[in-house]
């Protein structure tokens, strides 16, 4: 196999799924590799024995690997479920060099300061998506 391998996986409250495909020499994907495992361990999409879920996904993860002939290092993973919150947030910082130019770490510092939310112990940031960068005012 030439081509990118690409794994997505679906984790369920009734069925773990996971699929691997590969880039042919146009950019098309390719399903190479598909497997299931009825999901243990999970119940309204939250985690209730992680052993179980680990056991599943490794099933499912397992099947798609030996169909598509390929050992998988990385994974997309959808999270989902009325525990996941979306939330938007704003991060304000002065720019840093004497020429005034923006510079990644003045983005980075930017990014920083709207994750610097008080959260409740029982929550974390696990991914954040910059919208837009305004600059000015403008």
């Amino acid at each position: 196999m030439d081509g990118r391998i690409i794994t997505g996986l679906d984790i369920g409250t009734t069925k773990v799924c996971a699929v691997i495909v590969k880039e042919d020499t146009f950019g098309s994907l390719n399903v190479v590799g598909v497997g299931s495992a009825k999901s243990d361990g999970l119940r309204k999409g939250v985690v209730v024995n992680i052993d179980r879920t680990v056991h599943s996904i490794i099933q499912a993860m397992d099947e798609a690997q030996q169909m598509a002939g390929v050992e998988v290092n990385s994974v997309f993973v959808g999270i989902a479920g009325d525990h996941i919150r979306g939330l938007n947030s704003k991060g304000m910082v002065g720019v840093a060099s004497d020429n005034h130019e923006i510079t990644q770490s003045d983005i980075d510092r930017a990014i920083n300061a709207a994750k610097a939310l008080a959260l409740p112990i029982d929550r974390e940031i696990i991914h954040v998506i910059p919208q837009e960068f305004i600059v000015d005012n403008q």
